[in-house]
């Protein structure tokens, strides 16, 4: 029990915690869904009911069967689903729209967006030529909206962690980038018809792995040259398993070709099992992103080769929900990092440039764009 000589201070610090304003916490930001046929989109929902920064408020997708699979699978309020986009700006207020939809699609949806003034995050890639990534770019500055590219590699600690190693000078001068990215292949993996039939449409999806997976390895190569443009583009694919993708390629290789240095993409639906690594090796050291969190680093010819955790990333860089949220709140600007339009027009550049190499055989040039 507190003598009475305490009670006048505690009195006194009584008043002042309750006379102290309560910080307001944000309202959630009103996103909604854009397509069902993309498997990322259970990701979202099964995250959804664990963190607040966002409110779904609506759904739209035309294909009947596959909105009540969602309905029931995530019980879901049948109020939400719309057939068209249109028909849901009629009746709901999104201030962003999160797309699972092929990547042929990306385009006419985040038209329709910049007309609104709506900010759109699309799952990678940002779509499927270059010309279309410029008639994107152009409608987002018109517009002035956001259009933000959701890679799952963006939000490993590992990748963060070497990039920092590069950034401090610790590697020294980037000289060889070498990302590998795929799986067994998506039937394989038991992906779903609806994902599967678009997947393997080069109408739909661009490509086959060469764009499926080749995006992540040019999404982090331009990040990590700092929007550098290469110089070159040069690129293999090629068919192993024609019974079971018999329109699209299911392995690639492409090269990268930059001033001083290169980078290696090794996208693939052959893998032996899932994989998505990088390497980074400077002019004095390296650092290998292993996994989501392990990395690998060396700093010197004598040094121990030693295998570290990366640090947790901290919000709002550490989900795709948690970075939407900050853009919209005006807490973060995209510029020159792995979600950012600017760097995702590049990533197509380099991803159109690659299909047409491997199309043709030939190395294709490229130069920045205006």
């Amino acid at each position: 029990m507190p003598s009475l000589r305490s009670l006048p201070l505690l009195t006194g610090l009584l008043f002042m915690a309750t006379a102290l304003p309560l910080v307001a916490q944000p309202a959630p930001i009103r996103v909604a869904i854009i397509g069902l046929e993309h498997d990322h989109v259970q990701g979202f929902l099964e995250a959804l009911p664990h963190q607040h920064d966002a409110q779904l408020v609506g759904i739209v997708d035309a294909n009947a069967a596959l909105r009540a699979k969602y309905e029931r699978q995530f019980h879901l309020d049948p109020g939400l689903f719309y057939n068209s986009l249109d028909d849901l700006l009629a009746h709901r207020h999104p201030q962003a729209l999160l797309v699972y939809t092929s990547i042929a699609e990306h385009r006419p949806i985040i038209e329709t967006a910049a007309a609104h003034h709506l900010d759109v995050m699309v799952e990678k890639p940002l779509t499927i030529s270059l010309a279309d990534a410029l008639t994107i770019r152009s409608a987002a500055r018109r517009s002035g909206i956001q259009v933000l590219v959701n890679y799952e590699t963006t939000w490993y600690p590992s990748n963060r962690a070497v990039y920092d190693l590069a950034e401090a000078g610790r590697l020294g001068e980037i000289r060889k980038i070498i990302v590998r990215d795929g799986h067994q292949g998506p039937k394989e993996i038991g992906v779903s018809p609806e994902f599967l039939d678009w997947l393997t449409d080069p109408r739909q999806n661009g490509a086959g792995a060469l764009y499926d997976f080749g995006c992540y390895g040019a999404d982090l190569a331009t990040w990590l040259m700092h929007g550098e443009t290469p110089v070159s583009v040069t690129a293999v694919a090629q068919t192993d398993k024609p019974r079971t993708y018999p329109r699209v390629d299911d392995d690639a290789t492409i090269i990268l070709r930059y001033r001083t240095a290169q980078a290696v993409l090794l996208p693939s639906w052959n893998w032996t099992f899932g994989v998505k690594d990088m390497e980074v090796y400077g002019a004095g050291a390296y650092a290998f992103a292993l996994d989501p969190t392990h990395v690998r680093e060396r700093f010197g010819e004598n040094a121990p080769d030693e295998i570290v955790t990366a640090p947790p990333l901290a919000s709002p860089q550490d989900s795709s929900l948690h970075y939407l949220a900050a853009v919209l709140r005006g807490r973060i600007q995209p510029h020159g990092d792995l979600t950012a339009l600017d760097t995702n027009v590049i990533v197509i550049q380099i991803l159109d440039a690659a299909r047409e190499s491997a199309r043709t055989g030939k190395t294709i040039p490229l130069t920045p764009l205006p």
